[in-house]
């Protein structure tokens, strides 16, 4: 019997390359792929897959039901940051349930856990909880901090380098490329084996890296002098308040650098090699590779 694959979140950065990867290959696992997504103008044009529009998002219990009708395997990519996202998880688990889903692959976050001092790692605690308690065949896969982020550290400085400000100290974390993090979830997706059933995977790039580190490889793929500023708990609220963010997101902001202060993003896992047969890639090379990712530091 052929498998109908849902993704969700293809149009943004992870679900649109899982989405692509999938596409290519569904064909030859004896599989069809449905992409349920906010806004289908925004989807990417795929050969022979299914578009159904969702505008209600994960919240709409109901109407996300309707949408997962006759899936089999569902990638649920964690929601956008919001206040309610665990309430948004936990709704979405719901409809899965509901209508009769068989397996879920699930993204999650490096060092999951109540106690996570990264505050809104929290969500993704309760939400792999949730998926425990549905007795369905479910992987987890526990991302860590994207590649693409390290750029986005930066601030340009007047005398024509960049800094990045941040309560890490000498912390470091293992960067992980979104394109390994996508081939990972479509070899999962594809592979329905029960060797994957119940695992949790931490998806990791190949080293960890302190943020001078990061800080220097910018440098040397930018061309921009880029350094580390350690800053305290406090300099980091004083300096992200102005955002005019609200408080849990600066909360989010600033406790993903003191979890990289804490050691708990630091983690190097042999994920990616065993699920793409090929190393995890370096932050430097994801960066050569993906140049749009650093364009706001080009001199």
């Amino acid at each position: 019997m052929t498998r109908l694959i849902t993704v969700t979140g293809a149009t943004g950065a992870l679900g649109g390359r899982v989405a692509r990867l999938l596409a290519e290959q569904v064909a030859d696992h004896d599989a069809h792929l449905r992409l349920v997504v906010r806004d289908p103008s925004r989807t990417p044009q795929l050969p022979g897959t299914e578009v159904v529009g969702h505008p209600g998002g994960y919240a709409d219990e109901a109407g996300f039901t309707a949408a997962l009708a006759g899936t089999h395997t569902l990638f649920l990519v964690s929601a956008a940051e919001a206040v309610d996202r665990t309430e948004q998880h936990l709704s979405a688990v719901r409809a899965a349930v509901a209508a009769g889903v068989e397996r879920i692959v699930y993204t999650s976050f490096l060092g999951s856990d109540d106690g996570a001092t990264f505050t809104l790692t929290r969500t993704h605690a309760a939400t792999e909880a949730a998926l425990g308690d549905t007795g369905l065949r479910t992987t987890v896969l526990r991302n860590s901090m994207y590649s693409d982020f390290v750029p986005f550290f930066a601030t340009p400085t007047d005398d024509g380098g960049a800094v990045i400000a941040a309560p890490a100290g000498d912390g470091a974390a293992s960067f992980v490329s979104r394109d390994d993090a996508a081939e990972v979830a479509a070899a999962v997706l594809l592979r329905d084996h029960p060797s994957t059933d119940g695992r949790v995977l931490d998806v990791t790039g190949p080293e960890a890296l302190t943020l001078g580190q990061a800080a220097a490889v910018l440098t040397e793929v930018t061309g921009r002098p880029v350094r580390y500023e350690a800053q305290t708990v406090e300099q980091a609220w004083a300096t992200r308040r102005p955002s005019g963010a609200p408080d849990w997101e600066v909360e989010g902001w600033v406790t993903s650098f003191t979890a990289i202060a804490a050691g708990e993003l630091a983690v190097v896992s042999d994920v990616v090699r065993s699920f793409t047969g090929h190393p995890a890639t370096t932050v430097r090379a994801h960066l050569e590779r993906h140049p749009e990712d650093w364009a706001s530091l080009r001199r």
